[in-house]
């Protein structure tokens, strides 16, 4: 490690020198070598001829290394076509399977003439070298990343191939180029701004080639000595698809935005414990819900406890004020969990369910929203085209694997539906059966399915502020106010928030002006998002 440092100092300072002398020549014109190997497949090749029924004449020779017949695609390829067309539309030789002369029959057959065992050359994809990215000196723990003292930054890289090594580790901090001879390189740091400074880095290889170019944003800031953890000392923060530390950014790492410094605001919080996120809401909506299932006796109450919209009145509220309390926190070890496993803001998923469904996971009926977050068909959309990850996975599970390869945005529309029916569904937990109506480990399930939801959410509002401003979101909005505009993305949708953010002409965009512009084109969506951002 020690050598890598001083191998980085001695390079960092010398690099102009090198570039003026030549010492270090980057020809992008030069072909770099391809990560290939060959293996050989056999196989066994199958000769068939395409024959005229009329005149026992040859029309084509199709050449196959399956068994059976010639697939449509075989006959096409070798034959044309003319011959394809008519091959296909070839009706059956009544002659030829009585055994009499089928030289009266029209159309095209095929025969099988040969088969003979072969070798294949394939040539398969080798992986890329990796680069890794953590610090040196210290571990910070979220959420507060403190450190007694300035780590480094220490990146690591390794070489998948047998009888090939890293060479060096390169790239830039802050816009300063460095190098690192081997597969480790440390640099010290500094103090940043509060947004942090950008670095990119990647491993060269003896192969001759290089990894990826990866990114990340590194924050280094004083704590002071007020009521830190530890007294004085640093918060470090590290944002990259490559760190090896413990992360709970969530989108951060999407906008390129740090929360603020000493932590983020309790509704973009996720407490260690269950209990912490406990609540005790008269949720007239829930206790309405109970009492038509029957979990609450409110017999006793004016017209059984019931509003004509199916609200619970005030004596029904309070008959089921003990049953709502216990209904309201259930599920709060399931956000807990799908919070850390995300890292979603756990009090931001509850604060939306409870704005939602008043955590009744049932449909709404007559508006085609479903589950916790009240899941609609554009939900289910973004989530399939904007959260890849969660697409790659979902796809496979109704569709076929070759059918989800080209992409949500590529798939017929008829597929497009079955996928979004299938979110639906699984974001849904109604059940006649079942005593509550409600499937309980469904509903739990569907958990998952929201964060990944607030996930594809936070996707396209990153997309939004760089079209509008041609910035990384972090740069020109700060991280609360990006997830203010992804709640408004989720309730509202991009049309509302692009036309709003199109009219706040100045940058940053803050909350102040692309609210002030909601209230004129999206009236009542503000209000929303304060009952969350809480």
């Amino acid at each position: 490690r020690l050598k890598s440092k001083i191998a980085f100092i001695i390079i960092f300072a010398l690099f102009p020198l090198l570039f003026a002398t030549g010492w270090i020549l980057f020809d992008a014109a030069t072909e770099l070598p391809k990560r290939q190997t060959e293996i050989i497949v056999p196989y066994t090749e199958f000769e068939w001829w395409l024959i005229r029924w009329s005149t026992n004449s040859t029309e084509c020779r199709i050449f196959t290394n399956h068994e059976g017949l010639p697939y449509g695609d075989d006959v096409y390829v070798h034959c044309g076509v003319s011959l394809y067309q008519e091959w296909l539309d070839t009706p059956a030789c009544e002659a030829a399977l009585k055994g009499s002369d089928p030289s009266a029959c029209s159309g095209l057959y095929l025969h099988l003439v040969a088969s003979e065992p072969k070798e294949e050359i394939v040539h398969v994809d080798l992986p890329l070298p990796e680069a890794w990215i953590t610090f040196s000196g210290c571990a910070p723990v979220p959420p507060d990343n403190h450190c007694e003292s300035i780590p480094n930054l220490l990146i690591t890289a390794q070489e998948p191939l047998p009888n090939e090594q890293i060479t060096y580790v390169q790239g830039t901090y802050n816009k300063i180029p460095f190098v690192c001879a081997g597969d480790i390189c440390e640099i010290p740091l500094r103090p940043t701004p509060d947004k942090g400074v950008e670095v990119t880095f990647w491993a060269d290889s003896s192969f001759g080639d290089s990894s990826k170019h990866f990114s990340a944003l590194v924050r280094v800031t004083d704590a002071g000595v007020s009521e830190t953890p530890g007294g004085a000392g640093w918060f470090v923060d590290l944002m990259s698809s490559q760190y090896q530390g413990d992360s709970t950014n969530g989108c951060g790492p999407i906008w390129g935005a740090f929360p603020p410094l000493g932590g983020s605001p309790s509704w973009l919080s996720t407490p260690d414990w269950p209990e912490l996120l406990a609540s005790d809401k008269p949720y007239q909506y829930l206790a309405g819900k109970l009492i038509r299932q029957r979990l609450v006796d409110a017999s006793s109450c004016p017209n059984g406890g019931l509003e004509e919209n199916g609200y619970a009145n005030a004596c029904g509220l309070e008959v089921a004020r003990p049953q709502v309390d216990e209904w309201q926190n259930r599920f709060d070890a399931a956000i807990v969990e799908a919070a850390q496993k995300t890292g979603m803001p756990g009090q931001l998923l509850k604060n939306l369910f409870a704005q939602e469904s008043q955590f009744w996971p049932g449909a709404l009926i007559g508006a085609d929203e479903y589950g916790f977050g009240h899941l609609t068909e554009m939900g289910a959309d973004t989530i399939l085209l904007w959260n890849p990850v969660f697409y790659n996975q979902f796809c496979p599970l109704v569709l076929s694997n070759e059918t989800c390869q080209s992409g949500y945005a590529q798939l017929s529309e008829e597929d497009q539906a079955t996928l979004r029916g299938a979110v639906a569904l699984r974001a849904g937990a109604d059940c006649v059966d079942c005593d509550t109506g409600i499937n309980l480990s469904q509903a739990t399930f569907s958990i998952d399915l929201f964060a990944e939801t607030v996930i594809a959410n936070c996707q396209q509002v990153g997309q939004i502020i760089t079209n509008a401003t041609g910035e990384t979101p972090g740069a020109v909005s700060s991280y609360d106010d990006l997830w203010r505009f992804t709640l408004v993305n989720y309730h509202a949708g991009p049309g509302c928030l692009s036309d709003a953010v199109y009219r706040t002409s100045r940058i940053p965009i803050t909350w102040e002006d692309v609210a002030h512009n909601l209230d004129l084109g999206c009236p009542g969506v503000t209000d929303y998002v304060a009952k969350i951002a809480r």
